[in-house]
This record gives structure tokens, C-alpha cells and sequence, in this order.
């Protein structure tokens, strides 16, 4: 990503690279279209808990390496191993416990659908806060069509997202759509050429960025309540939350900002 600095790699499948807040990961298996085996999912989750470690980071842009690819799908030939109930359901409790993951975290997660976003592809795009597709971009769960269902996390996100009707008729069909109909149902925040896709990621991360850490941290965790146990537990998450900010420099420092009109400079504290 152009003005970023790579770390240096100790990942086989991944590319991260960091600036100024915002950690930015690319899955960079194209010749595979960036299929997500176990070793991938590992890097993951050991990338994710690098990045979650350090407050310094507060967006994680997740994308995919080329031009084709987000993420094609889980590794077929390593599912196919999946010969047994317990190595299937271990297989899909990983990737569904790591996808968790984005949602609870303090991280704001944004996926740059930048081409094909399959089973497991659109499953990560889902686990994430939002996401920005490329005009080129794909969609799809077409596990069905493989014996299977979403595993990652599917089943349940898409009806969220979409509501229970629409994500059972993508299902069942196991039907791909593009990045405009995706646009349609809710599925996606904007749609962009493909060239100015992770310009506008970068864009929105630094609007993130410049919101108070606390409050931004503190918005999504009340979200997150009332999505996982209903109004009655996103409202009491919402004023838990509102009474903690009371306390923080920063709310001090923002409102102070605002009736001397000026920037405010927030410190996360």
C-alpha cells in the first residue's frame, strides 16, 4: 500500500504493513486466489493478536493480494481431508472462533473486497465492521454446491446482514452476485473502481483516526451488545459505556475543543 512500511516478513501467506494507527493486511496467495488454508488461518490469527497487542494500531484493513482475489474460498483439497464429524466440525470451529474475533475486538475491522469473496472469503468481509468492494468484486456462499454450508460464521452473519429471507435464498442457491447487487441488499457500504478501492479504505480509516480511541472503541462494543443479546442488553452496553467516557481526558479535551473551536487532540485516555 502505497506510503506504508512492510514489516518484515515472518508470514508465508500474509503481507502486513503499518502507519500512524491503521495495520493493514493483505492475504497474498494469488495463485490460489488467496484461499484460505489452515496455515493462512493460522498466520491470521498470529497477525491479528500482533496487531490487537499494540494500542498504537486501532484499524485493521484486511485485502487480498493481485487483482482477481479477496478471498476465493477455504482450501478445497484441504476440506476434502475433512473425512470424519469431529475433523469437520474442529475445521469449521477454527475459522468461526478467529472470525469471532474481529467482531469483539477493540479494532475497528474494515474488508477491501478487491475481487472474488466466496464461502470463506465473504464469511471474513462479514466478520468485519464493514466493507468497500471494487466494481470487479464477487460475491457468494456457495458451499451448498460442494455437499457442505458456511462454517465460518456464514449462516448466521448473512442474516444480519440481509435479513433471514434473502440470506437463505443465497444459500441454498449457493448463487454469486457482484459488487453492485451486493451494494443493493446492504451488504457492502460503497462500491468504487477498483483502483480507488483501498484509497477510500485509507480514506475512512484516517476519519476513524481522528475520533476520540475511547468513544470510537466504546461505540462499536454497545453496537456489538445489542447485535449478539438484543435492544435490552445494547442499551445497558450503550449507558455503561456513555458513564465510563464521562471519565476520560479525552471527552474533557473533545468538548473543550468544541467550544473553543479547535481540534481537539486526543490521547486515548
Amino acid at each position: 500500500m502505497k506510503g506504508m512500511q512492510g514489516a518484515p516478513s515472518k508470514y508465508q501467506n500474509l503481507i502486513m504493513c503499518y502507519e500512524d494507527g491503521l495495520a493493514v493486511m493483505v492475504l497474498n496467495r494469488p495463485k490460489a486466489l488467496n484461499a484460505l488454508n489452515a496455515e493462512t488461518i493460522d498466520e491470521i490469527s498470529a497477525a491479528f493478536d500482533e496487531v490487537e497487542a499494540d494500542p498504537k494500531n486501532r484499524v485493521l484493513l484486511i485485502t487480498g493480494a493481485g487483482d482477481k482475489a479477496f478471498v476465493a474460498g477455504a482450501d478445497i483439497r484441504e476440506l476434502k481431508q475433512c473425512e470424519t464429524e469431529a475433523a469437520g466440525a474442529a475445521a469449521s470451529e477454527k475459522g468461526s472462533k478467529l472470525f469471532r474475533r474481529f467482531e469483539t475486538s477493540r479494532l475497528i475491522t474494515i474488508a477491501g473486497v478487491n475481487g472474488f469473496a466466496l464461502g470463506g472469503g465473504m464469511e471474513l468481509a462479514m466478520s468485519c465492521d464493514f466493507r468497500f468492494a471494487a466494481s470487479t468484486a464477487m460475491f457468494g456462499l456457495p458451499e451448498v454446491g460442494l455437499g457442505i454450508i458456511p462454517g465460518y460464521g456464514g449462516t448466521q452473519r448473512l442474516a444480519r446482514l440481509v435479513g433471514r429471507g434473502l440470506a437463505m435464498e443465497l444459500m441454498v442457491t449457493g448463487r454469486k452476485f457482484d459488487a453492485h447487487y451486493a451494494l443493493h441488499i446492504g451488504l457492502v457500504n460503497r462500491v468504487v473502481p477498483q483502483h480507488d478501492l483501498l484509497n477510500l479504505c485509507r480514506q475512512v480509516a484516517q476519519e476513524i483516526l481522528a475520533q476520540a480511541p475511547l468513544a470510537v472503541a466504546a461505540a462499536k462494543k454497545a453496537l456489538q451488545a445489542g447485535a449478539d443479546g438484543g435492544m435490552e442488553a445494547g442499551l445497558k452496553a450503550e449507558s455503561v459505556e456513555f458513564g465510563k467516557l464521562c471519565l476520560s481526558k479525552d471527552m474533557h479535551e473533545g468538548m473543550a475543543a468544541f467550544v473553543e473551536k479547535r481540534q481537539a487532540q486526543f490521547k486515548g485516555e
